[in-house]
């Protein structure tokens, strides 16, 4: 088999991986039976049709990582030599921190549960949330500080002396040069976050028709129809639907939640710490328990593995170490949650009352979009290309409050960083956060997210140009319950001098 042919097919495998079970795959194999005697469909440019077909559909997720066809397999999870080694070198201090914590708790992390736990945990399956947590401080296991000082840390060995590093790129804690968008090419990439458009959940009276379109897209379960419309954003009544259809998850098999079930203590702590201390979420305290135990359990999660930068921890069998054949991926899933994690699934809650439909969105939110918040890799929507993407936009445009946030030991991104590694969840109040993941599914991107934190110390620029600490400046960005989201995007991005 030919190079170029063994290519076309393992593209093809990954994409019919990604779309089995949906409603998607079964409206293109319809089509594909349909195409087989067309003379105009023809082998030698199938790869690229196929290509250009998924880009214009806005379905850019189910394309395998571009590279060069020579490139060794890793490439496709990371083709920066110095990201991979950083996301090594984390994933070890993360581990370690892991295993002192499972120490201090004198569990093991790799064990077969008890019968009489089974049958306690499925006894209080519905009332996990009435469980006090154990006293061990996973608060720190992998905070959001810990982890802006690894990408604090990250320098490009190609780049070091060289003078491409401008005089701007000192300003800001990021070091290392990516290719990220200013404002005049979001424009050109958003265009429908702009001024002229009608925005679902802010001028609702004004785009009637787009109630009407987006039933009919709902009625026939459209998948890349309903990604376009919500760009602009998604009706309260059929968001929930939208989603669904967006991230193809309709017509998954049923989630077998009660098979499972497991727990780290770490999720317990989190939900504990995070959710149910939270005026918006704490009501889901029992729900946010199930999709996270699922989570950690589900084997089907490790697929995104092929193209995330980070490599599922390893643990040895209780009572079995030392022996290679003995070691297994822990958790089952491969993903180490840190404080904070639950908050990626709580929104989620108010969209879905059924704990399957609920786990089987948030799978596919996190396989997509959000493991990109905290793994280090040069993508696009990864964090460092946020950070960075969010210190450019506040240099370019801001320069004046940026110098100066910077002088009084303020740094910009060391109090913006929690809101990005958690796309804003548990800072907006919850309408607004879901109007910002609704732009985040329609665009296919997490940029959003950086010009948001972007927007956010523009609309306080006045009162944070004359705060003198660090402390005075958390205190006027402390409180972003009552902050409008589209709003302060389109003036940001439409409305700001270039």
């Amino acid at each position: 088999v030919s190079q170029g042919n063994a290519e076309l097919s393992v593209s093809v495998t990954q994409i019919v991986q990604r779309l089995k079970g949906t409603h998607l795959h079964s409206q293109l194999e319809k089509q594909a039976k349909e195409c087989l005697h067309k003379p105009e469909i023809k082998l030698e440019t199938l790869k690229d049709d196929v290509r250009r077909l998924l880009k214009a559909s806005g379905m850019t997720w189910l394309l395998p990582p571009s590279g060069h066809p020579r490139a060794p397999p890793e490439h496709t999870k990371e083709p920066l030599e110095y990201m991979c080694k950083a996301q090594v070198n984390w994933e070890k201090r993360i581990l370690k921190s892991l295993n002192s914590m499972c120490t201090e708790l004198g569990i093991p992390l790799a064990r077969k549960r008890p019968v009489p736990e089974q049958k306690e945990l499925t006894n209080k399956w519905n009332e996990m949330g009435t469980d006090e947590p154990g006293n061990a401080d996973t608060n720190n296991l992998t905070c959001s500080r810990l982890h802006l000082d690894v990408l604090v840390g990250l320098r490009n060995p190609n780049n070091e002396r060289s003078e491409d590093l401008t005089v701007r790129s000192h300003w800001g804690l990021i070091q290392v040069s990516l290719n990220v968008r200013d404002i005049p090419q979001m424009r050109e990439m958003y265009p429908e976050l702009g001024l002229t458009y009608g925005q679902l959940g802010i001028d609702d009276h004004t785009v009637p028709l787009m109630f009407i379109c987006i039933s009919v897209v709902v009625s026939e379960q459209d998948s890349a129809a309903a990604q376009q419309y919500s760009r602009q954003g998604c009706p309260t009544g059929l968001r929930a639907q939208l989603w669904s259809l967006i991230l193809n998850t309709t017509n998954d098999p049923e989630c077998t939640c009660v098979r499972l079930k497991c727990l780290m203590p770490f999720l317990s702590q989190d939900v504990k710490l995070t959710a149910s201390n939270d005026d918006y979420y704490f009501v889901f305290e029992d729900y946010l328990y199930q999709v996270l135990l699922c989570f950690s359990r589900d084997t089907a999660v490790l697929e995104h593995f092929s193209y995330n930068s980070a490599t599922p921890p390893k643990s040895c069998i209780q009572n079995k170490s030392g022996s290679e054949q003995c070691a297994m991926v822990y958790p089952p899933n491969g993903v180490i949650p840190f404080h904070g994690f639950s908050m990626y699934v709580a929104p989620l809650c108010f969209l879905y009352n059924e704990p399957s439909t609920l786990y089987r969105v948030f799978r596919e939110m996190y396989i997509r979009y959000l493991f990109r918040l905290h793994s280090v890799s040069s993508h696009p929507s990864g964090i460092v290309s946020l950070c960075l993407q969010f210190e450019r936009l506040l240099q370019t445009h801001l320069p004046q409050l940026f110098y100066h946030l910077r002088e009084i030991g303020a740094q910009p991104l060391r109090i913006a960083f929690k809101w990005i590694v958690r796309a804003f969840s548990g800072y907006l109040s919850t309408d607004q956060l879901l109007l910002l993941w609704d732009r985040i599914l329609g665009c296919d991107s997490l940029e959003i997210v950086a010009v948001l934190a972007a927007a956010v110390f523009a609309f306080r620029a006045e009162n944070l140009m004359e705060v003198t600490s660090l402390a005075s400046a958390e205190a006027v960005l402390a409180d972003l319950s009552t902050l409008k989201v589209m709003p302060l995007l389109q003036i940001f991005l439409f409305a700001t001098s270039v």
